[in-house]
């Protein structure tokens, strides 16, 4: 893909998929808009090691994507704006999940494709090989929290992007409720042409 296009590529979180809510808006604005190929939602592997290769081929083949996280696919996208120099926008990010996770090993379910898997010890230790010092540069990364997440504690974000551009909205939830009105702002960080903007999903 020519480099010089704004280009976007998702990064859903645990047990979600290239079908939630919020890629799905994304998906449907980018089709609308007509710039589905420089979009790529990726169906990720629930194995780290495995998602995050699939994460560096779209990289690979988008060139310099804004990179937008959701929950884990924030902490993913963490770990890939820093390697990659890249600019990012973390959605209620996952913040050092392998300690969060160590006491869940067993099956899980992903709640959109219904696929059942086993949570290993692996996957925790393939979680904290992923870690990086906390981003320094509020020009390339932007942390969207909602103080209502039932999922993961804002506060944890809050303090480990202390430095980065936080927006922190009162209320909401783990899937971050008003995503789809701020689709035209994260087109815009992409790079999109504004006049591109002005046109009702």
């Amino acid at each position: 893909m020519n480099q010089d296009h704004p280009t976007l590529l998702y990064i859903h979180g645990l047990n979600s998929s290239a079908l939630s809510k919020k890629a799905t808006q994304l998906t449907e604005m980018m089709q609308h808009l007509g710039l589905s190929e420089q979009l790529r939602v990726p169906e990720l592997h629930h194995h780290p090691r495995e998602a995050i290769a699939q994460l560096d081929a779209a990289i690979s083949e988008l060139g310099r994507p804004l990179l937008v996280g959701s929950s884990l696919g924030g902490y993913y996208a963490t770990h890939l704006a820093e390697r990659h120099g890249l600019k990012a926008v973390l959605i209620n990010p996952a913040v050092n999940p392998h300690q969060l996770f160590d006491g869940f090993v067993g099956t899980q379910q992903n709640l959109y494709t219904g696929e059942l898997w086993e949570l290993t010890h692996d996957h925790v230790a393939a979680l904290a090989e992923l870690e990086v010092p906390a981003p320094q540069d509020p020009q390339r990364i932007q942390v969207w929290l909602q103080t209502g997440d039932e999922t993961l504690d804002y506060r944890r974000a809050q303090a480990f992007y202390r430095a980065c551009a936080l927006s922190i909205e009162a209320g909401g939830d783990h899937g971050f409720q008003g995503f789809a009105e701020r689709l035209p702002a994260l087109l815009s960080l992409a790079g999109f042409a504004s006049h591109l903007l002005n046109v009702d999903p």
